[in-house]
């Protein structure tokens, strides 16, 4: 596709897919090619071709299998990383923007021959399941990369390169000869997260990198692997066309010896971009950089009217289901009114709401074949003793499940299906606050005006990426749209049967807001891009 399609597709926000999110669209051997892959980079050492005297260091281990992969990473001491990416962006802000999209998106064309070695690599950091793995890693994180790159060539094209600036004096012409530049700002810096490791990283990478800045990719220490495959894609890309590797960069460390407030903190890294909690988001915001975050909310769900309840519990217990709740775009607290709900049937009582949504999970849960696919694993055990310690702390609220879910491919997979706890709107201490993974709360409010208020409050208190309502009555759907974009929370309505509120499409949905406590920045918009560089411009007297 030529750059001007690309750019009308992502003005159009329709449905728009560049990379096939369908394993079976590929070739068949491709998927035991990718396995064999995975398994000889195990206990191995994962070499680049920009670190080729690094020691090697790493710890990543299978939520699957709960043993260690083995794979070390490159790790480089804070000054030599610093003084290549200087290196790096001396040499690639000089690139035209043109040139420097071919090369960026040769190198998604060179992961996507890759996709299947990063589902594996994906399930076995993170605990996704390998179909989520293969399309978030893989063809959606790519999308969401060129999404980037398009809307960066969009707007670095809004002016014109050079023009003929002509004003009449008169008895003369005052000519001046004008020329207008994008000057990146330096070296970035982008730091992952453990859950999605690619799909939350690529946006500020390509970011970075299309608009002329040198990249340092700071990943997770316990999900590593597939943003290697990234970094390594990239840097043979550069190589390819003559250029230095280290243009971007894989800053791996450990656990017990973090790198990424010293790299924060270099008056070489100019820009920040950072997926993960509050605490070290507000650092990142504190440091007066400029700076893309992606933080923890509360998402939250309107239930007041619908067509058919069972359709209605059925997706909530998918949504809540899904990745364990991991995902930052999962509903956690569920708002129905004492009233019940209003159903061309009648009205549903609280209660009978409360225990429909309880059996849709079950359900879910019980099904042998749905299961394990939706809840994938668990990404390591704090998440599982934070939900269980919430548990034993509001033990008459909660309503067991006593249901073991088991992988029949990985018998120690790490898995732990969702509890849900029943509360009152007046007991704001047990569900007011983030409870990430597989945890539901459900609040008994007074009314459909009180449960609006609450979760109008807990966006713009606490932050919200996304919420869900249940209404067929227009007026209250229009008023819940107007409250809830007034403290910048986009609201999905009514979503039954494929439509899930956890999933947002590259070249349509925007992620994030902006504008509430959950982040700063929104994938994609115009501030995602223009906030790299500066517009300068120059006049000639000819």
């Amino acid at each position: 596709m030529q750059i001007a399609d690309l750019i009308k597709a992502n003005r159009e926000r329709k449905f728009f897919a560049h990379y096939n999110e369908n394993p079976k669209a590929y070739d068949e051997s491709l998927m035991a090619k990718g396995l064999e892959v995975f398994q000889k980079r195990l206990n191995s050492n994962y070499e680049l071709p920009g670190s080729p005297d690094a020691e090697f260091y790493g710890e990543e281990v299978s939520p699957y299998l709960q043993t260690g992969l083995g794979i070390h990473y490159p790790k480089l001491a804070v000054d030599k990383v610093i003084a290549q990416a200087e290196e790096g962006f001396d040499a690639w802000r000089k690139i035209d923007a043109q040139k420097r999209f071919d090369i960026l998106f040769d190198s998604l064309n060179r992961v996507s021959e890759r996709f299947f070695e990063m589902a594996y690599a994906t399930m076995h950091t993170t605990g996704q399941s390998f179909l989520m793995s293969f399309q978030a890693s893989g063809p959606h994180a790519c999308d969401r990369a060129l999404e980037v790159m398009v809307s960066a060539m969009d707007q670095l094209g809004y002016y014109p390169s050079e023009v003929d600036w002509v004003k009449n004096m008169g008895k003369f012409d005052l000519v001046l000869h004008k020329n207008y530049k994008s000057i990146p700002k330096g070296v970035g810096l982008i730091i992952g997260c453990s859950t999605f490791p690619t799909w939350n990283t690529v946006p500020g990478l390509y970011a970075d990198l299309i608009t002329g800045n040198s990249a340092i990719v700071k990943p997770h220490p316990k999900a590593v692997y597939p943003i290697a495959i990234f970094v390594e894609e990239l840097q043979k890309a550069f190589i390819a066309n003559g250029l230095s590797p280290n243009i971007v960069q894989l800053a791996s460390d450990g656990s017990n010896n973090p790198i990424t407030k010293t790299l924060a903190e270099h008056p070489s890294v100019k820009l920040i971009d950072y997926t993960g909690g509050n605490a070290f988001g507000d650092y990142v915001e504190s440091l007066g950089k400029t700076c893309f975050t992606e933080k923890a909310g509360i998402n939250s769900v309107i239930i007041d009217s619908c067509a058919n309840f069972n359709a209605v519990a059925q997706n909530i217990a998918f949504s809540v289901s899904l990745y364990s709740g991991q995902m930052c775009t999962a509903p956690q607290n569920i708002y129905i009114s004492e009233n019940g709900v209003t159903t061309p049937e009648g009205l549903i009582s609280y209660d009978d709401a409360l225990n429909g949504i309880s059996q849709a999970v079950r359900a879910l849960m019980e099904n042998p074949k749905a299961a394990a696919p939706t809840l994938g694993a668990i990404q390591n055990d704090a998440t599982i003793s934070r939900v269980e310690d919430t548990i034993k702390q509001h033990q008459a609220q909660a309503i067991q499940m006593d249901i073991v879910v088991k992988n029949a491919e990985f018998e120690n997979a790490r898995i732990k299906g969702p509890s849900i706890i029943s509360t009152t709107a007046a007991d704001t201490a047990t569900y007011m606050k983030e409870c990430f993974g597989p945890l539901i709360f459900v609040v008994k409010t007074k009314s459909f005006e009180e449960s609006l208020s609450i979760v109008k409050n807990s966006a713009a208190t606490h932050g919200a990426i996304t919420c869900l309502a249940y209404t067929t009555d227009k007026q209250r759907m229009d008023k819940i749209e107007d409250e809830m974009n007034s403290v910048f929370t986009p609201v999905s309505f009514n979503f039954t049967g494929a439509a899930f509120v956890n999933q947002h499409a590259a070249f349509s949905d925007l992620h994030v807001s902006g504008g509430n406590p959950s982040g700063n920045a929104t994938f994609t918009n115009a501030d995602f891009i223009n906030k790299r560089y500066i517009w300068i411009g120059n006049r000639y007297m000819l």
